[in-house]
């Protein structure tokens, strides 16, 4: 059976903290370190010490390089389970192709996903200090060796349908009631998020759905549906109120019921590292940008692909902020985050803002104020005459009158 492959490629900042992210994994018995590249010694002979210092060693020579680490991910279809041998194959020509066929780096098969993928950590520093250029890496070399491993190894282009919940291409517009049949669309949808996205909650899934027109409707409480922890998938307006006939979660291809969404989140939460520091730096680089209102950094954020959906009671008042990563394909509430990523925190983080902005504007003005002031004096000094040195026209002047007594 063919399989699709998506390749996903990420700088993280630290070296120490990615490679933990993986080893932890293989600690907890959801991932195993399957091969390495140009290492001294074989894996079964690495601890997380060995191979965090021949990483250190290698990123040395390049102390000014920032862009010292690549973490990749190659995800497939959740019908297949690949041998090892196969993956490795897999994961060495991908490397290959995109240019790091030297590099040192590590493979591992992670387990705690709905589908089989591998993750590799690698080093973009060359044995001689300098550094591969990645700029645009996942646009131009990687999605070529995708396309050239898929017919290699007789995978399926990325993005086919199938009638399962798998990797698919990413949906581009939001449903609209009417122009197409509900349960086709729910289901499209379901298939390119609920095994593609990091969550946690139902509420962060909902955040998810909330983009493409769909939201996870357990019903009220005390109801039928919510008695037998049933579900319900509903299109949608852009207000949030469902539209159309609700359909039942056990009648999707896939069966994407409560159950199966509560079995994502305990999987999901073991998953989470990479994807919050991920998440955390496109927050940050926004705040540097020094927005002055929500409004503002809601627009910045949207720009990189950051969704904000404000938590609000029956009353309207806001009480909470979740961010969905739509690049890293992550969900997470701002008190995750942090203090200040917390809707409290952030706004008095654009208050302050605010306010510097208003006080440089009325500095700015003071300024202005004082450099017209002082220019008006100028003027008003060149303008004035000295006393007794008041200038007569040369044409007004009276001859003096010589005094003839003088010569008498």
């Amino acid at each position: 059976m063919v399989r699709p492959m998506v390749a996903r490629i990420t700088f993280p900042a630290s070296i120490s903290e990615t490679l933990n992210y993986n080893e932890h994994k293989v600690q907890k018995g959801v991932a195993i370190c399957v091969a390495e590249n140009n290492f001294l010694l074989p894996i079964t002979a690495m601890n997380f010490y060995h191979k965090l210092d021949w990483f250190n060693q290698r990123n040395k020579l390049n102390e000014r390089a920032t862009t010292k680490t690549m973490h990749v991910s190659l995800n497939f279809s959740p019908s297949e389970n690949f041998p090892v041998d196969k993956l490795n194959s897999i994961a060495q020509d991908y490397m290959e192709r995109i240019g790091f066929g030297d590099q040192p780096y590590l493979v591992y098969q992670h387990k705690d996903a709905g589908h089989p993928h591998l993750h590799i950590v690698a080093t973009t520093i060359r044995g001689d200090g300098t550094r591969i250029n990645t700029h645009n890496i996942g646009r131009n070399q990687s999605e070529m060796a995708r396309k050239l491993v898929e017919e290699k190894h007789g995978l399926i282009k990325a993005g086919t349908t199938s009638n399962e919940l798998a990797l698919a291409a990413p949906i581009q517009n939001r449903l609209e009631y009417g122009k197409s049949e509900t349960k086709r669309s729910i289901a499209n949808v379901l298939k390119q998020t609920i095994n593609l996205y990091n969550y946690v909650s139902l509420a962060q899934f909902n955040a998810i759905l909330s983009k493409f027109g769909v939201k996870a409707d357990r019903g009220k409480e005390g109801s039928f549906t919510h008695r037998k922890n049933g579900l319900l998938y509903r299109m949608i307006d852009k207000d949030g109120q469902a539209i159309g006939i609700p359909i039942k979660a056990s009648s999707i291809a896939g069966k994407p019921t409560l159950a199966y969404l509560e079995n994502r989140f305990t999987l999901n939460e073991t998953n989470r590292d990479v994807l919050k520091l991920q998440l955390k730096n496109s927050l940050d680089n926004c705040l540097m940008q020094r927005p002055t209102s929500l409004d503002k950094m809601i627009q910045f954020l949207s720009s990189q692909s950051v969704q904000t959906v404000l938590r609000q009671n029956a009353e309207g008042r806001i009480y909470g902020i979740t961010f969905v990563d739509h690049k890293n394909r992550s969900v997470f509430n701002g008190s995750e985050l942090g203090k200040e990523y917390s809707i409290v925190g952030l706004a008095k983080k654009l208050k302050t803002e605010k306010q510097k902005v208003i006080k440089l504007i009325h500095t700015e003005q003071k300024n202005a104020e004082k450099s017209a002031q002082q220019m008006e004096g100028l003027v008003n000094d060149l303008l004035q005459t000295e006393p007794g040195t008041q200038h007569i026209p040369f044409q007004l002047k009276k001859k003096k009158r010589k005094n003839k007594e003088a010569y008498k």
